[in-house]
């Protein structure tokens, strides 16, 4: 048994040693996230990461994750969350997270969106229909065509002659 348990310890540290720096603050913030929603009483733990994608362009780094949530022993209002086991046959959500992060030494989130809900859920083809747009539209954030433009804008910047 603790042969198992240490093989499971070290296969969670590699792939903890796998994730970048901009992936394991991802993974931090959507645990967060779920863990502030009020129907949820139990803490999760991220139990697997399918389909990170890192892009870096000039407008800053996208990443895009699929999480796999697996259902603790520990209520939330645990203090002691490290000795905290994933338990087998209880709820294992899916989380979606597109981020958008700027170009500067301590990245900054220009845009953000995440969707957790049971692994079914993600597969329907509306949400995920809509999933897929919405982190098109965090991929874009901070891209040129982002400014603000207003019609009449420029409309002064050349004045009838004197």
């Amino acid at each position: 048994m603790k042969l198992l348990l240490g093989i499971a310890v070290a296969v969670l540290a590699l792939a903890d040693a796998g994730q970048s720096p901009l992936q394991r603050r991802v993974v931090k913030d959507v645990l967060d996230y779920f863990h502030s929603r009020s129907n949820v009483q139990f803490l999760f733990k991220e139990q697997s990461v399918e389909g990170a994608i890192e892009r870096v362009d000039s407008s800053g780094t996208f990443v895009q994750l699929r999480l796999n949530l697996g259902q603790t022993a520990c209520r939330k209002q645990t203090q002691r969350k490290q000795n905290c086991r994933i338990m087998e046959n209880r709820r294992k959500p899916a989380c979606l997270a597109c981020y958008k992060f700027d170009n500067s030494d301590v990245p900054k989130v220009l845009d953000k969106y995440y969707n957790c809900g049971p692994s079914h859920h993600l597969a329907v083809k509306e949400i995920k229909h809509r999933d897929e747009a919405e982190c098109r539209a965090v991929e874009e954030a901070g891209k040129a065509s982002d400014a603000l433009y207003l019609p009449g804008m420029f409309a002064f910047s050349k004045g009838l002659p004197a």
